[in-house]
């Protein structure tokens, strides 16, 4: 049974990628995106990958393909103006994709068979995900440290890059916020029975 899921998946998921490359429609093509990434994730389910699924969903599904779509629907873009000239692009594209078939026709067919236990990383765990959690957090602490700091300063740079002074919006400012006194944010008036302020 598990077989004929996994055929009907991975097919699922290779004719809807090959309709993410032949939609004309770039909204339809990212709604086929999101076809493939789901059958991705489906794949995964099957080999026990549960949490790599999951990931895919959320991340890709979730966020990236989600924001494609935004995107190409928001912008007006004349699509028929990029697709001019892509003709004399073709026989490189189909020398690239020859070589990545015959790639996958290697490991398929010429691939030998995986020792079992051979890939676990952490034999005591019970689920993938606690498994990932055991060498992330055990092994390689250092390097998941570093990739944190790596996106915060790309994070800070991005703000950095993106936050203009544009004299006609008002800006915080934060010294003159904190050093504020009572006596220059209030003022007291007494004004008299039916006169105004």
């Amino acid at each position: 049974m598990a077989l004929i899921a996994f055929y009907l998946i991975a097919a699922v998921a290779v004719l809807s990628a090959v309709f993410v490359i032949a939609a004309r429609n770039p909204v339809h093509s990212v709604l086929w995106l999101i076809l493939t990434f789901f059958s991705a994730a489906g794949l995964l389910v099957l080999i026990g990958a549960e949490f790599l699924a999951m990931l895919l969903v959320v991340v890709y599904v979730g966020a990236v393909a989600v924001l494609f779509l935004f995107v190409v629907m928001m912008l007006d873009v004349d699509f028929a103006e990029f697709k001019q000239g892509t003709l004399r692009y073709w026989p490189f594209a189909i020398l690239v994709g020859l070589v990545l078939l015959a790639q996958l026709a290697l490991v398929s067919f010429v691939g030998g068979e995986v020792p079992a236990g051979e890939f676990n990383a952490a034999p005591g765990a019970e689920t993938n995900a606690e498994a990932i959690g055991l060498v992330m957090y055990t092994d390689y602490i250092l390097l998941f440290q570093l990739s944190g700091m790596v996106l915060l300063v790309a994070m800070i740079g991005a703000i950095v890059l993106t936050l203009r002074h544009r004299p006609h919006i008002k800006r915080q400012d934060v010294a003159k916020q904190t050093a504020r006194r009572r006596q220059d944010a209030v003022e007291l008036k007494d004004p008299a029975p039916g006169q105004g302020i």
